[in-house]
């Protein structure tokens, strides 16, 4: 029997960190000790009091069953009061609050809850392909809003052609940005949000660094701007803040009607998030941020140690005031692709190529702050001898 897939998957590129894990496995298979600064994943571990609450949730067999669709009460609460102390927003647990599988999964299913084929979204070039993959996936059309360093990464509103702007569904947004590690205002979201009630655009921010933030800096949320719960929502991820990977868990908040039909996407898809897990994520949200600030100040250690090491080198690169990437100009005479190559069969060091999150992320590289100081300082030296 022939197996042909469908449209929608053969027209899609090779997901870019699917890529970077086989160039690593071929990289290895020939004895190279590779330093992975490709994926943002992590390497510190998730603390332990999240682990024992949820070693004593798992052994409660009331956790065994099926979850809520939409979330545990008690953890939606516990997100709601996260977002109190965080921002000082008020959020209606049981109608403005929604439990995900981790924030990709919320991300990739919200286009289902909007999108008609042939529908429009804006979604920012350079940026995490999940925004315009999953709006392929509901059979609309991404209209790209270049990130630039003339804007300081963030999308020029004005520059979205009128018809475009009348005709698009949703926005997606990403502040503090993955991968530029630009950040954003209040007054960039409360024009946003002016745009987006003109055009009546759904706004779907992606907030997942927002904890990753160094020297005192808070990043706003997006819903902290004026008429913000009125036309869209928010993305949050334990992942980052907690290094939870791999529990998958997060949440979105905001406007009613938008979690509604996000719930109705996930209840006929997902049987929502294993209860233990969530009991976690309470002991994460409610209890003490030492970790938080602790993690904070690694990732920052890190970051100071690279960034002038590659200054050293020649490159350029701004310090990030928050995420845990640094987004790198490449050298001349190179495209970000080859710089990326040159690394890895040189040095032994993975980096993702700009130009893999989007066109106009030609001409950068992102390193991750994902592995400890002895590691960078090793990957500093190996570069030193390729002769870039």
């Amino acid at each position: 029997m022939k197996i042909e897939k469908s449209q929608r998957l053969k027209q899609l590129p090779p997901y870019l960190f699917k890529e970077i894990d086989r160039q690593k496995t071929v990289m290895r298979a020939k004895g190279a000790d590779i330093i992975d600064l490709g994926v943002g994943d992590p390497d510190l571990p998730t603390p332990a009091h999240i682990i024992e609450a949820l070693q004593s949730a798992a052994l409660d067999p009331a956790n065994h069953r099926y979850p809520s669709y939409t979330g545990m009460a008690s953890f939606n609460r516990a997100v709601a009061g996260w977002y109190k102390r965080r921002f000082g927003i008020d959020l209606d647990p049981e109608s403005e609050v929604i439990t995900l599988i981790g924030s990709k999964e919320g991300i990739a299913h919200i286009p289902l809850a909007f999108i008609n084929p042939g529908d429009v979204a804006l979604v920012p070039s350079p940026g995490y392909p999940v925004y315009d993959i999953s709006v392929q996936f509901a059979g609309g059309r991404s209209v790209s809003m270049d990130l630039t360093a003339d804007n300081r990464f963030l999308p020029d509103l004005d520059a979205i052609p009128a018809d475009v702007a009348q005709s698009a569904r949703l926005m997606f947004l990403n502040y503090p940005n993955n991968p530029t590690s630009a950040t954003a205002e209040g007054d960039f979201f409360d024009r946003v949000v002016a745009f987006a009630a003109k055009h009546e655009v759904i706004v779907c921010h992606d907030a997942a660094y927002s904890e990753l933030a160094f020297e005192g800096y808070r990043p706003a949320s997006f819903l902290q701007s004026d008429g913000a719960r009125e036309v869209g929502i928010e993305f949050h991820s334990l992942s980052k803040t907690y290094n939870m990977t791999g529990w998958r868990l997060g949440f979105a908040v905001g406007c009613k009607a938008v979690i509604q039909a996000l719930g109705q996407v996930k209840s006929n898809i997902d049987s929502g998030a294993f209860q233990a897990v969530q009991l976690a994520g309470i002991a994460a949200l409610e209890g003490d941020q030492e970790c938080v600030a602790q993690m904070r100040n690694t990732y920052m250690q890190r970051r100071d140690l690279l960034v002038g090491g590659l200054r050293e080198l020649g490159l350029h690169v701004e310090k990030p005031r928050a995420t845990f990437y640094l987004w790198i100009a490449v050298p001349d005479g190179y495209t970000s692709a080859q710089f990326a190559t040159h690394l890895l069969t040189r040095a032994g060091i993975v980096v993702t190529p700009g130009n893999g999150f989007g066109a106009p992320g030609e001409g950068y590289v992102r390193m991750a702050l994902t592995v400890d100081e002895k590691r960078l300082a090793e990957a500093l030296e190996r570069m030193r001898g390729t002769g870039f």
